[in-house]
């Protein structure tokens, strides 16, 4: 069903929404995937924090523009879905990494975060960056490295000064 020029703005209007506030962002080609395929994706990005979106490339151009996704508009060509991670920057890279795994007519054509585009083949980079709590969770090792260290050589002093005594 065509949409008219009212249908149009709203769709460029929630696409740019969603790209001013994203992290990465990763277009890939869906043709040959079933409605159930895409039904399943989708479902899985709603829950991993990503959005997703079939939309016309026309649309998709405008809706990018002014945003740090705009590094994107050259490749926007053919039948794509595009997902926006919302939530850690490697959330879509992981939703699209995974879900082509099982689903080889799933193909990436372009990756971008940080104002960059980059080809397919850096997906598996994007993918592999940690999710917000394993971040978080890897911080604080480091920050509590130093400390326990610390402990354990004050306890190790203490036990010599004990034995020495």
């Amino acid at each position: 069903m065509a949409l008219n020029l009212d249908g149009k703005k709203a769709v460029v209007e929630e696409v740019a929404q969603f790209a001013a506030k994203a992290y990465s962002a990763v277009a890939a080609e869906y043709r040959g995937l079933t409605v159930t395929e895409l039904t399943e994706l989708r479902k899985t990005a709603r829950e991993t924090g990503v959005y997703l979106r079939v939309v016309k490339n026309t649309l998709a151009k405008r809706a990018i523009v002014g945003t740090e996704f705009e590094c994107m508009s050259d490749g926007l060509v053919g039948p794509l879905l595009i997902a926006f991670s919302m939530e850690d920057p490697g959330s879509a890279g992981r939703l699209i990494h995974d879900f082509a795994k099982t689903h080889d007519k799933l193909i990436t054509k372009i990756v971008a975060i940080g104002g960059q585009a980059f080809d397919a083949s850096e997906l598996a980079r994007l993918a592999s960056l940690p999710t917000r709590d394993q971040a978080i969770s890897l911080l604080m090792s480091v920050i509590k490295a130093p400390v326990a260290k610390l402990v354990r050589t004050l306890d190790a002093v203490k036990n010599q000064m004990q034995e020495a005594a």
